[in-house]
Order: structure tokens, then C-alpha cells, then sequence
């Protein structure tokens, strides 16, 4: 049953990654201004659901543009087949394997243009809490839903904490996804919750010190924290699941 998940999962990711490159390029602005519709060259985009989803490939003569749909479909791909390893058959697997994706579209945007859009962060909290609700009604679950409620609450008080402290280097974007992630995490208990939040801000130092060694940024240089966050989310749930299995 397991090999079937982890095969299921990858071939789920890798579908699902497809889609994400159109969508990546439309969202990728800056606040206040529209979502693109057009790419780069300035050639209108068409396409699924008006042009939100598939690989970002121009009608015109310019060819592809923003993240490559083979790079982002390799990416969610052992993202899903991780999860789905390490999850194993019970019901939380379906609300990682249905939300991971939208995570993955999250860390690439916030990568391009540092920003978290409200359109995906509300509803990705929102939908990670209702999915997991369902979860609990379910046998053979592996997690609380109070203690994930209680998570996204805690995870987003400490980095509205943080964003207050220093709002200079942290925006508020990242609280609102640190909704979603501090309810996933809080779905394993206290521990994991602690142990991929804390994972998030080591990554992002990680890659704030390899910045300044290897570019010489400076202390104010700005990072996307998003995608670390993530990334910490990502191994705190590994550990919730391989602690459950």
C-alpha cells in the first residue's frame, strides 16, 4: 500500500507542477498592481481556467518565460512522494497531497518578488484547517485538530511578534502564511510545531549568511522568508509522520 501512495504521490506532483509555472508568472507582482496577463513581451496569456494554468509557453515568438515546468514538476513531485512515504494510508495524506502544491506556487512567487498574496494565503489556511477537520473524523488519523487550530493560531502570534520587532525584515505576508503552516505543524503536536517553525527561520539564516559570504549583501538586504518557512513546514511535517507511523 505504501509503494502505491509514494507513486501515486509523485505522479500526482508532477501533474500538479505543470500547472504552477502560468500561474507563478501571473502573480509575480508587485502590490497594487494587477495580476500579469500577458508575458513579458507583452503577448496576451491564454490558456485553462483564462490563462492561470500550465507551463509558462508564449503564444508570440518569444518562447517560455517565468519558472520552468520541468524544474516545478520535479520539485512537487518528491515533494508529494515524500510526504505520501512518510504519511503512509491514513486521512492527513489527502490534505498534504491537495495543498502541497499551492505551498510549492507560494515559495516560487515569494521568490521572484518577495511577496505572499492574500488570494492564496487565506484560503490555504482556511482550506488546511477545514481538510484536516475531516481528517479527525476519520480512522486511523494521526493527529489532533485542537492542537492544529491552536498551532496556526501560535505559529502566526509568533510572527506577527517577530513582523512587529522588525517589520523591516519580515512581511506581513509571512504571518498570514504562517497560518496555514503553524496549523499543519500543530496537526503532529507541540513538538513538531516548534521543530518546523524553528526549522523555517534556520533555513532562511542559512541562506541570509551564504548571502553575505558569497555576495557580500549587507544585514538590510532583503530575503524571501516564504519559501524557508516552507521548507521548515516541510520537515516538520516528515517528522510528525515518520513519529506516527
Amino acid at each position: 500500500m505504501r509503494e502505491f501512495l509514494i507513486v501515486a504521490g509523485v505522479l500526482w506532483g508532477a501533474g500538479a507542477g505543470l500547472l504552477l509555472p502560468r500561474a507563478a508568472h501571473r502573480f509575480s507582482v508587485d502590490p497594487g498592481q494587477p495580476w500579469s496577463a500577458a508575458c513579458p513581451a507583452g503577448h496576451p496569456i491564454t490558456g485553462p481556467l483564462a490563462g492561470w494554468l500550465g507551463p509558462a509557453r508564449c503564444a508570440g515568438t518569444c518562447g517560455g518565460y517565468g519558472p520552468s515546468a520541468v524544474v516545478v514538476a520535479t520539485v512537487t513531485a518528491l515533494v508529494c512522494g515524500a510526504l505520501a512515504a512518510a504519511t503512509g494510508p491514513r486521512p492527513e495524506l489527502a490534505v498534504w497531497l491537495l495543498t502541497a502544491p499551492v505551498a510549492v506556487l507560494l515559495a516560487l512567487i515569494d521568490h521572484r518578488v518577495h511577496r505572499l498574496p492574500d488570494v492564496l494565503t487565506l484560503p490555504l489556511a482556511a482550506a488546511v484547517l477545514a481538510l484536516l477537520g475531516g481528517a479527525a473524523a476519520l480512522p486511523a488519523d494521526a493527529g489532533s485538530w485542537p492542537t492544529a487550530l491552536l498551532g496556526g493560531v501560535a505559529l502566526s502570534a509568533a510572527y506577527l511578534a517577530l513582523f512587529l520587532l522588525n517589520p523591516a525584515g519580515m512581511g506581513f505576508g509571512d504571518v498570514k502564511l504562517a497560518l496555514a503552516l503553524g496549523t499543519a505543524l500543530g496537526w503532529y503536536g507541540w513538538p513538531i510545531l516548534v521543530a518546523g517553525g524553528c526549522a523555517g527561520l534556520f533555513y532562511g539564516a542559512l541562506y541570509g549568511l551564504g548571502m553575505v559570504v558569497l555576495r557580500g549583501a549587507g544585514r538590510k538586504s532583503a530575503i524571501p522568508l516564504g519559501p524557508f518557512m516552507i521548507g521548515g513546514a516541510f520537515t516538520g511535517l516528515l517528522l510528525g509522520a515518520a513519529a506516527t507511523a
